[in-house]
């Protein structure tokens, strides 16, 4: 009966210890993706948002998440679109470091046909005081709706 139990025990103890160690590591590998940097920084999650094939008209706004990765805050001074219709928007506060922000971006779907715009970013991240994002996506007529 002695042994039972021990045998039990051990068991439950090396479940316990393997499950801690596993928990550990992912932790760690989630720490390790966002590099630090001294100074402000900026990552964004994704640097190109696809729309994919959207009717005419469609709601065009979309938003690109940053995070300031750096042990500055993080200062946007200007987001430009590549053309008239793409008009983004930013944070005009600094962003602390370890914050995430978001920078929205507002494609006119009326125009029909495929596109791929950039927005650049100004700021005063380290190693990256430009950063350009891209959209991209196809607008369908009008009449391809009917169909």
């Amino acid at each position: 009966m002695k042994k039972i139990i021990l045998l039990a025990a051990l068991v439950v103890f090396g479940i316990t210890n393997s499950k801690a160690q596993t928990t550990t590591k992912k932790i760690k590998a989630t720490a390790t993706k966002i590099a630090k940097v001294n100074g402000a920084g900026m990552v964004f999650e994704k640097e190109t948002i696809d729309y994919g094939t959207i009717p005419h008209n469609a709601d065009g706004k979309r938003e690109f998440v940053f995070t300031n990765n750096g042990n500055k805050p993080l200062i946007i001074t200007n987001a430009v679109g590549s053309c008239g219709c793409t008009v983004p928007t930013y944070p005009k506060e600094p962003i602390a470091p370890g914050a995430k922000a978001v920078i929205n971006v507002k494609y006119a779907t009326d125009r029909v046909g495929a596109f791929t715009k950039t927005v650049t970013i100004t700021s005063n991240a380290e190693g990256q005081p430009s950063k350009t994002l891209t959209i991209k996506g196809t607008v369908l007529p009008d009449d391809a709706k009917k169909s």
